[in-house]
């Protein structure tokens, strides 16, 4: 569809550089290298250099509304917003980025580098963006740093029932390999029998067992009290979208934080794949923050080359 777009606009006379830059931007969207839209653009008559796109591509990005904390879409409200951070390769290290979504219909509120992943950096970059959308609710993985952030904003928390699921899951398996394999008995000195301890998810079965010393591996026992006292906790927060509705009487959420997932999919690591990193922290959110306000803006109405116009 890009090539026909590409070769319609050839046909017409005195091609301008703006639209010459258009094309560019167009075609690195949908997923071509810089250097790959040089040569797609030059087998077509157009002389731009990857330089050039890389230039256009970046200035465009600079202007995306939306995306960035002190820039959020004006006026914008929405009652829960998801939040989670990914880390893309960034000049040979690690970066970590933000990304916050509306939890109810999927729209990026922002992307943001983030210095790192503790509870107060979390607050830091997070407190603006719910405030600002008037934000009642927030929407996370089960990290212990965002159930700090909504405690200390005030705000509800919906922790996704998938991740915590995924997690439980992995661990039970974990656990029932160690208990079946006999090998390590912290389970006899409660009183508890393998068979009791596969059948029976009971914290108080496992509330006397002992924190190892320290530098010491944390025991079966231990590791299973820790792991019911921890799902107790969690339960307001993993079944808070079960009572939570709107105005209307509707549930608005759906008790998982799919919509950040999905956008950290295809806005951030679906373009990020292709590449061996980035070489600027700025191009990662440039890019990064172009192709989630595109894919917002297409899924509610212009076409690609309106958009870019």
């Amino acid at each position: 569809m890009a090539i026909s777009m590409c070769k319609m606009w050839m046909h017409i006379s005195g091609l301008s550089n703006m639209r010459i830059c258009g094309m560019a931007i167009m075609l690195y969207i949908l997923g071509l290298s810089y250097g790959a839209v040089e040569l797609v653009l030059v087998s077509l008559g157009v002389g731009i250099g990857k330089t050039s796109v890389y230039r256009a591509v970046q200035s465009a990005a600079e202007k995306v509304p939306g995306m960035k904390q002190k820039n959020l879409l004006t006026g914008y409200k929405t009652k829960a917003v998801g939040a989670d951070v990914t880390s893309v390769r960034c000049n040979g290290k690690w970066a970590q980025i933000g990304i916050s979504a509306d939890a109810v219909n999927g729209m990026v509120l922002s992307i943001d580098k983030l210095p790192g992943e503790d509870a107060e950096q979390l607050k830091a970059w997070l407190k603006p963006i719910l405030d600002a959308v008037a934000a009642d609710v927030l929407v996370t993985d089960d990290a212990d740093g965002f159930k700090k952030v909504s405690d200390e904003t005030g705000r509800s928390q919906q922790i996704c029932k998938s991740h915590v699921g995924r997690n439980t899951d992995t661990l039970v398996d974990e656990l029932s390999t160690l208990i079946m394999s006999n090998q390590d008995h912290s389970l006899e000195v409660i009183g508890v029998s393998p068979e009791q301890a596969l059948l029976q998810a009971m914290y108080l079965r496992y509330a006397h067992a002992r924190k190892p010393a320290k530098g010491k591996k944390h025991d079966i026992a231990y590791r299973m009290r820790n792991l019911f006292m921890d799902r107790w906790n969690l339960w307001p927060r993993l079944t808070f979208y079960r009572t939570w509705k709107d105005e209307y009487g509707h549930r608005i959420i759906d008790g998982t934080n799919n919509h950040c997932e999905r956008s950290i999919g295809w806005w951030i690591k679906e373009r990020y794949r292709s590449m061996r990193g980035y070489k600027r922290e700025q191009s990662v959110l440039n890019v990064s923050r172009w192709i989630a306000f595109a894919g917002s803006c297409l899924a509610r109405g212009p076409n690609l080359a309106d958009l870019i116009a």
